[in-house]
């Protein structure tokens, strides 16, 4: 029996416009009245992904940033992985040395140094997480979408750094050339000890403490609820999910997954983004009746 599903955000839940498909929406609805707890599974900080999720109408817990924080429905905070201010100074000095467009996310903000950059970047990443769209629609949408809106723009990170009542939850690298560009980077992070990096597309890196892995963090959270792990479900597409997708009692990948997550996932929906999560949680709706 299913009673907690985590699902991923971008390329997930959302479809290739950026929003949640009256199916997928229905779906939560109807999933969260049959007794199974959903939480959003994201990258991004939890103004940004409330916001985006506010015209859905779809209340919800969050693993955000990862799983540097966890919150419950009612916006309690349960769960909180923090980078360590040294360890965070020599990232954001290699990625400068290195000349990487990069942001660092706090608690309650997104910070850019640039934020032309951060429109361009965030295209590259939607025309990697969605095939068929041009790199001109991607940086139209990307423009105009409340993530930048709701972006602030800083002189120096280095002003994060020296507040003390700013906690860095995670630091994440865009290059539109793909990984590849960020092979001696990852190696040189790997080197420093207690971070992760993971990946969403092929033309970003993030950076979090350890702990802070949307697999490690949906457990704790579970844990707490009292919900064993064969009663967790997690959804995803990309290897920034692998976490969570292991750790799951079931996991579940989507029809646009890549690869790797496929083979991992017990479980895959066999639709694309726009109503896949619906296809599943029918199916666990269903399957917990029985």
């Amino acid at each position: 029996m299913i009673k907690l599903v985590a699902c991923d955000l971008d390329g997930t839940l959302f479809n290739s416009d950026m929003i949640i498909s009256k199916e997928n929406a229905n779906a939560i609805h109807q999933a969260q009245e049959n007794g199974i707890e959903f939480l959003v599974a994201t990258g991004r900080a939890p103004k940004e992904s409330q916001l985006l999720l506010k015209d859905a109408d779809i209340h919800t817990g969050f693993i955000n940033l990862n799983g540097a924080l966890v919150f419950d429905k009612d916006g309690n905070l349960r769960v909180k992985h923090v980078i360590d201010k040294t360890k965070a100074e020599q990232v954001i000095d290699l990625l400068h040395q290195n000349h990487f467009y990069f942001e660092i996310i706090t608690r309650d903000n997104v910070y850019t140094e640039n934020l032309n950059s951060r429109i361009s970047n965030v295209a590259h990443v939607m025309v990697d997480l969605n095939p068929g769209m041009t790199f001109k629609q991607a940086v139209a949408i990307s423009a105009g979408s409340k993530s930048i809106m709701n972006m602030s723009q800083i002189n120096n990170f280095n002003e994060l750094i020296n507040n003390p009542d700013q906690e860095i939850m995670k630091i994440i690298a865009f290059d539109s050339r793909g990984h590849e560009a960020f092979k001696d980077i990852i190696n040189n992070i790997n080197k420093m000890g207690d971070l992760v990096v993971t990946s969403s597309s092929a033309s970003n890196i993030e950076i979090n403490n350890i702990n802070a892995q949307k697999g490690i963090a949906l457990l704790e959270y579970a844990k707490e609820k009292g919900i064993k792990r064969e009663e967790v479900a997690a959804i995803g597409d990309n290897l920034n999910d692998e976490s969570m997708i292991r750790n799951a009692g079931t996991g579940v990948a989507m029809g646009n997954a890549v690869p790797a997550i496929k083979e991992l996932a017990q479980v895959e929906t066999k639709t694309n983004n726009e109503n896949g999560v619906a296809y599943i949680l029918h199916k666990f709706i269903e399957d917990n009746a029985n």
